[in-house]
């Protein structure tokens, strides 16, 4: 009776055993995924990573492209000129395939209907719950934003209210030497090639980079250290 129960439950150890690392596809290990969410399932943040990642080069290079050539036309031509001129674009492709397909029709006398018909038919409409979601979401990150504005600047952290200011005297240059559409160009051109160069040369940047972190902290210490107040605080 003992042989045959241990025979009985061998092939459900077995089994246990064998499903207790099951291969996930997808998962963090594989090449596809997205290594912000691991095993989760991919939505808007892994789509972002595959663009930036440059997954697909001509999703990415289209978008990459048309955004900088709106920010240089931008860079040139009022805010109105170029909005405008990407309408009038847009409206020109639009037309004249409507028109291109009236004629077509008309020519091999055929009833297809309006050739954009399937879009005209897609429901964009914004039901009340999903506005509340995003309402919502927008309201948390505003109250988030408030209460950082205001411990900054009602310093309820020295070291914090230090750093921004640091940072806005050093924004006084950087404003005098950039205006906002030069730096958003700046910040795109790093947005699409910092990531992809990071990942091919990660151990070398983490390297250097923790040298800098190891350097900085120590630095900010000595500053916490110095300053009254802060060394009390720290111990309490």
């Amino acid at each position: 009776m003992a042989d045959l129960s241990a025979a009985t439950q061998s092939p459900s150890v077995s089994s246990t055993s064998s499903g207790a690392e099951p291969s996930a596809p997808g998962g963090a290990g594989s090449p596809g995924a997205c290594p912000a969410l691991g095993t989760k399932s991919c939505g808007s943040s892994c789509a972002v990573h595959d663009l930036i990642f440059w997954r697909d080069v001509k999703k990415t290079g289209f978008v990459f492209g048309t955004t900088l050539i709106v920010l240089l036309s931008l860079a040139a031509f009022s805010v109105i000129s170029v909005v405008s001129y990407l309408i009038l674009a847009l409206l020109s492709v639009t037309i004249s395939f409507r028109v291109y397909r009236s004629v077509i029709q008309a020519v091999q006398k055929s009833e297809e209907g309006h050739p954009f018909k399937s879009y005209l038919d897609v429901d964009i409409t914004l039901s009340s719950e999903a506005f509340h979601n995003y309402v919502n979401a927008a309201m948390a990150h505003a109250n988030r934003a408030l209460k950082l504005v205001i411990r900054l600047f009602l310093v309820e952290d020295l070291v914090d209210s230090l750093k921004l200011a640091v940072f806005m005297w050093l924004m006084t240059y950087v404003g005098a030497v950039f205006n906002g559409i030069t730096l958003l160009i700046l910040a795109e051109l790093l947005i699409f090639s910092v990531p992809i160069v990071y990942e091919k040369y990660k151990t070398q940047i983490d390297h250097y980079v923790g040298i800098v972190r190891d350097q900085t902290k120590s630095i900010v210490e000595k500053i916490q250290a110095k300053l009254p107040g802060i060394a009390k605080k720290k111990a309490e």
